[in-house]
């Protein structure tokens, strides 16, 4: 049963009512209530004028076809999203996922999570998402195009640097923004820049856009190894997924001191105890967009590849969940807890079920949830915006050190604030609370609306 304040159990009882079957939206509500109990019993005021059922509507919420012809004439359609979900502390600001398992729930989810880490980073943005159950993968560059500029031609009326500024996720990359873009400047006549975000350099990207969240992630969790006076130095690491997030988590673990021995993609996974090649990985799912089975092949002796196992089976000091939502359980964590697991970073969105969080806190192992340590990408995503607005651009490492800059101000914020609310060491309870606590005063500022 949740551990949810009994003032708030009619809240969440009606949240679930309303939004049924959308579990993964009832399992990130779950986990924000779960911490909300003791600032109401601080700050009774956040109970009144429905806030909190407020907080857990969207603004607004929008489906739509996307029909689109593929290169043999075929015509096909896809249902595209998005969910415009509280607007309190600046225009909407998520990014566009496109992929098979897109559908409602998921979305809202993202959404919610989306709104937490955005307030998280300081940054005047509020909270949203979208994409479609297209897949791109297999999909030629001409085939991608026209569903891209399908899916923009409905919803460019409700994006705007002011209103809505949507970003890449898994599926949606450069090739996909650029595509967005062109179409979204061909509707509306205008180069509005600030429009998207994760766009090629010649059009207003941001340099280190790419490598932000992964980079952010591990930012993350080496100022909570640095709480016990520890680093990545030595350390054995285990990175799930092989895709931006990974590989970039991957590059920073490993210029911190760090060895990266196991990653993995939706088949399985390769281990390397030499360290991972990671310009091979590179390769292999950049370029050759192939499976990360082909690791073993062309690396050779000393790597080993598991089909459709479990990567958190492998030893490992420092895991970084960082491939998609609800990828590692309770057994997952029981197993990383006996093998002498020091840290948890969640690189993904929710990547840790419940059963998973609590197995780690129990453990006394020092965990990251996502809507912090997720935070790197949206952060630089707003800091694209800030050189959008502005005409500029800046260079790698000025990007860079306000990332590292921003990551390190959301651990301490996060900390602090389990502190304050007695929870010393709770990053979970600190990122929600303090998420919570500015959306929240942004929102009572306006009044009802």
């Amino acid at each position: 049963m949740p551990n949810i304040d009994e003032k708030l159990v009619p809240i969440f009882e009606e949240v679930l009512r309303r939004n049924a079957g959308e579990s993964e939206f009832h399992q990130a509500v779950e986990e924000v209530f779960e911490s909300l109990g003791r600032v109401i019993a601080k700050k009774p005021e956040y109970a009144e004028s429905a806030l909190i059922e407020r907080l857990c509507e969207p603004e607004r919420q929008i489906i739509f076809r996307v029909p689109w012809t593929d290169d043999a004439g075929q015509v096909h359609i896809n249902r595209g999203f998005r969910v415009q979900f509280n607007s309190a502390l600046g225009p909407y600001k998520g990014g566009l996922r496109f992929h098979p398992s897109v559908n409602l729930g998921i979305i809202k989810f993202l959404a919610f999570e989306q709104t937490f880490k955005n307030a998280l980073t300081g940054m005047p943005i509020g909270g949203g998402k979208g994409g479609s159950d297209f897949n791109p993968r297999g999909r030629s560059n001409a085939e991608v195009m026209r569903f891209c500029q399908s899916f923009m031609t409905e919803l460019y009326r409700h994006l705007g640097e002011y209103t809505d500024v949507p970003a890449g996720d898994i599926g949606v990359g450069g090739r996909e923004i650029g595509y967005l873009f062109g179409q979204f400047k061909r509707l509306t006549n205008r180069y509005e820049a600030g429009v998207l975000t994760g766009k090629g350099l010649m059009h207003g990207g941001s340099r280190a856009r790419t490598e932000a969240t992964g980079y952010g992630a591990t930012y993350f969790v080496d100022s909570m190894l640095a709480t016990k006076g520890m680093s990545f130095e030595g350390k054995r690491c285990v990175v799930s997924g092989a895709g931006n997030v990974a590989i970039y988590t991957i590059e920073k673990i490993r210029e911190f001191g760090g060895r990266v021995i196991a990653c993995s993609d939706s088949n399985g996974y390769v281990v390397d105890e030499s360290g991972i090649d990671l310009e091979l990985v590179k390769e292999i799912k950049e370029v050759r967009r192939a499976r990360i089975s082909e690791y073993t092949r062309l690396k050779g002796g000393g790597t080993y590849y598991v089909a459709q196992g479990s990567i958190w089976a492998v030893p490992c000091d420092v895991a970084m969940p960082s491939a998609t939502q609800n990828e590692l359980n309770g057994k997952d964590a029981a197993i990383l807890v006996k093998n002498g697991v020091l840290a948890v970073g969640e690189g993904a969105n929710m990547p840790c079920t419940p059963d998973a969080v609590r197995v780690f806190q129990r453990a006394g192992v020092l965990f990251g949830p996502g809507k912090a340590t997720n935070a790197g990408g949206v952060a630089t995503s707003a800091l694209e915006m800030q050189q959008n607005a502005s005409r500029d651009s800046w260079s790698f490492d000025q990007t860079e050190q306000r990332l590292s800059s921003i990551m390190r101000n959301i651990h301490d914020t996060c900390a602090a604030t389990a502190e304050e609310y007695g929870a010393p060491g709770d990053y979970v309870l600190g990122a929600n609370i303090a998420g919570f606590e500015r959306v929240a005063a942004a929102m009572t500022a306006f009044g009802v609306v």
